[in-house]
């Protein structure tokens, strides 16, 4: 753990923070939202832990995802992979070659993904569409930008996406993406002035019944934009006032013949975040 880093879990009524091993609870209102308006969201967690209570490390059933009021946004063909399997989706619609420019373009593909409601927490339930056939998760190293727009710390996101759906045609992607359920955040967020590095993995696993059915890794390196440009672009003409998280693209694809089934469990694991545990409602 980097020096200064610090973890923030979410609970009812506030938040607790974990610094080496340490944990301390901050008096009410102290939240998420005090967090992301802050002018220096790292000064002012180091100021509220060094003031704040003892607590005990929060049990995994009480965890929220970590966020309040802020929205969620997400980027596009950020991996090489992804660019593939897009190409894939849209192909026979006609709009394969959308993809490969936005690969190359200056400006990356940049949509809403959620309102806090649709955003599961640790240990929540995501949803697949009714209306799809072909549904899969994507995880993601997801971005916590403060109001002003700085880049204060990560979480591990999980991009619920409708393959089916955004593959029949380029406008339907709203559809494919934001639903109920159709994102989670967790297990804490992670706050640093370094964000991970090249060789931060990140790993996915799926298990049906019990059975392991897809696990799939990548590496933060992989990623092919750099992640201050994407919030500058997500900034540009536009305004969070509570702050927002945005989630960088998915290097790890399931194979195509692969769906989502209700009651499979999905895990993605970022260090030194942990492991968001979902299950597929």
């Amino acid at each position: 753990m980097h020096e200064g880093m610090t973890r923030v879990f979410a609970i009812d009524g506030g938040v607790v923070l974990e610094r080496g091993g340490e944990y301390r609870r901050p008096a009410p209102p102290f939240g998420m939202d005090v967090i992301f308006t802050a002018e220096d969201p790292l000064q002012l967690l180091a100021t509220a832990f060094a003031t704040a209570a003892a607590a005990a490390p929060p049990e995994p059933k009480a965890l929220h995802a970590p966020l309040q009021s802020q929205e969620v946004w997400a980027a596009g063909v950020t991996y090489l992979r992804s660019k593939d399997a897009r190409l894939e989706e849209a192909r026979q619609a006609g709009g394969g070659d959308f993809y490969h420019r936005v690969y190359q373009a200056e400006r990356p593909e940049l949509f809403f993904k959620a309102t806090p409601h649709r955003v599961a927490g640790p240990g929540g339930k995501v949803r697949i569409r009714s209306d799809s056939r072909w549904n899969v998760p994507e995880p993601e190293l997801t971005l916590a930008v403060s109001a002003a727009g700085r880049i204060f710390g990560y979480t591990i996101g999980n991009d619920m996406s409708s393959r089916d759906i955004e593959g029949e045609n380029p406008l339907y992607l709203p559809q494919a993406k934001t639903y109920a359920g159709s994102a989670a955040l967790g297990p804490c967020l992670v706050t640093c002035e370094q964000l991970p590095g090249g060789d931060t993995a990140i790993e996915m696993a799926i298990l049906r019944r019990g059975v392991v059915v897809f696990a799939g890794a990548t590496h933060v390196s992989q990623i092919k934009r750099p992640l201050p440009s994407l919030v500058q672009f997500l900034f540009r003409d536009n305004s969070f006032p509570m702050g927002a998280y945005l989630m960088t693209g998915t290097g790890v694809v399931p194979p195509d013949e692969f769906t989502l089934h209700h009651g499979d469990q999905i895990s993605i694991t970022i260090e030194p975040v942990g492991t968001l545990h979902n299950l597929v409602d």
